[in-house]
């Protein structure tokens, strides 16, 4: 693989580009952590704004009409819906498992199955997710098993 780095001349926009003969699952993840490195979203605690970096953000959970970013230390009410965060970053790291989870997969430490075709992930701060039924092919696409 050759990689070349130019300086864009004054005015222009830094841009990326990709040229390959096919388009396989290492391009596809490295895609997808330039993407994830980049996107902000903004979150909301107490009197506070804050910019959360994707990365950081272990799972968005939808309660009462209202939209959370959880982190490994701090919960963020974010302005956004749920089906919004799960289109915005399809093609990320991010995954709906429940009708009102979309966790990162890549904070996923294992999962597990359950009963009635439910499987339940343990997330690296220690915390458990449920992923539902019907999202767990998805789920196990995504994290090729």
């Amino acid at each position: 693989m050759k990689i070349t780095i130019e300086t864009p001349k004054p005015g222009e926009e830094d841009e990326i580009i990709l040229r390959c003969a096919s388009v396989d699952e290492k391009m596809l993840k490295l895609i997808q952590a330039l993407k994830t490195e980049k996107d902000t979203l903004t979150g909301y605690v107490e009197d506070k704004i804050q910019k959360l970096t994707l990365k950081d953000i272990y799972y968005f959970e939808s309660v009462d009409n209202k939209v959370y970013a959880y982190t490994a230390k701090q919960v963020y009410e974010v302005h956004k819906k749920l089906y919004e965060i799960e289109e915005e970053y399809a093609d990320t790291d991010f995954l709906r498992i429940s009708k009102a989870v979309v966790v990162n997969v890549s904070k996923i430490t294992y999962v597990r199955p359950m009963l009635n075709g439910r499987f339940e992930g343990k997330l690296k701060n220690n915390e458990t997710v449920i992923i539902s039924r019907q999202y767990v092919p998805a789920l196990k696409a995504q994290l090729d098993i």
